[in-house]
C-alpha cells in the first residue's frame, strides 16, 4: 500500500462493518468475516474488549488471508499493537486511546489510522493529525456502544461534508431504515454493527445494505 493511496482506499470503502461476537453468536470470527466479505463489505473493524490478546492474534492471523483474498481492509479497534502483530491494514483509535503519533510510531507510515470524533472541534482537530479517516457519531441513538455524547443527527453529517476534508465514517444507530438518509447527507462508508451482527443472514444483510448505499450514492454523486 503506497502512502499516498491510503486516504483513497478509505474513500472507496462501501460499508464499514464492526464485529460483535456476542451479537453474532453462535458464529465465530471465521464465520462472521467470511459471511460479511461474501456480502461485499470491503472494510471490517475487529472490535473486541473481552477476548485475550493472544487469542486475538491467533484469530487475526487466520482471518488476514480472507481479507487479502477479497481485497478488503482489516482494521483493529483500539489496539495498534494487535494490528501490528497480525499485519492488519490499520487501527482505529478513540478519543481516550493512545495519541495518534504514538500509534503511528507503532504501525508505521503505510498503515491506515482512524480516529473517532464526536464534536465539530474534535473533527477539525483531527484534520491536523496524522490520521487517514475519522469516525463521526453517534449519528442516531444506539445501544451497541455507550457514549457520553448525545446523538448528532443528520445536520452534523451535512456540516462534515462542507467542512472536513478527510474521509469520514458516520457511526451510531445506522440500520436498513435510515442508511439511505445517511448516504444522502454525506460520509464515506456508513458504519454498522448490530444491523448486521444481529441478522440471521449476515451475507444477505450486508449485500442489501451495500445495494442501498450504491443506489443512493448513484443518484446523488
Amino acid at each position: 500500500m503506497e502512502i499516498k493511496n491510503k486516504k483513497e482506499i478509505c474513500r472507496n470503502w462501501n460499508l464499514y462493518v464492526i464485529t460483535d461476537l456476542a451479537m453474532a453468536a453462535p458464529r465465530n470470527y471465521i464465520q462472521i468475516i467470511r459471511e460479511v466479505l461474501m456480502g461485499g463489505a470491503n472494510v471490517v473493524q475487529i472490535r473486541d474488549k473481552t477476548t485475550p490478546f493472544e487469542e486475538l492474534i491467533e484469530v487475526g492471523l487466520k482471518i488476514k488471508p480472507m481479507f487479502e483474498e477479497y481485497g478488503a481492509s482489516l482494521i483493529v479497534n483500539d489496539n495498534p499493537y494487535l494490528a501490528k502483530e497480525i499485519d492488519a491494514d490499520g487501527a482505529h483509535l478513540g478519543q481516550e486511546d493512545m495519541p495518534v503519533d504514538i500509534a503511528r510510531e507503532i504501525l508505521g507510515a503505510n498503515k491506515i489510522i482512524g480516529l473517532s470524533t464526536h464534536t465539530k472541534a474534535q473533527a477539525i482537530h483531527a484534520m491536523f493529525l496524522d490520521v487517514d479517516y475519522i469516525g463521526i457519531g453517534p449519528i442516531f441513538p444506539t445501544s451497541t456502544k455507550k457514549s457520553e455524547y448525545a446523538p448528532l443527527g443528520i445536520p452534523m453529517l451535512q456540516w462534515m461534508s462542507r467542512e472536513i476534508k478527510l474521509p469520514f465514517v458516520p457511526i451510531g444507530g445506522i440500520n436498513g431504515d435510515n442508511i439511505k438518509e445517511v448516504c444522502l447527507n454525506g460520509g464515506t462508508a456508513p458504519a454498522v454493527a448490530s444491523a448486521i451482527m444481529k441478522s440471521d443472514n449476515l451475507t444477505e444483510t450486508t449485500r442489501e445494505l451495500i445495494r442501498t448505499i450504491k443506489e443512493t450514492k448513484g443518484r446523488n454523486p
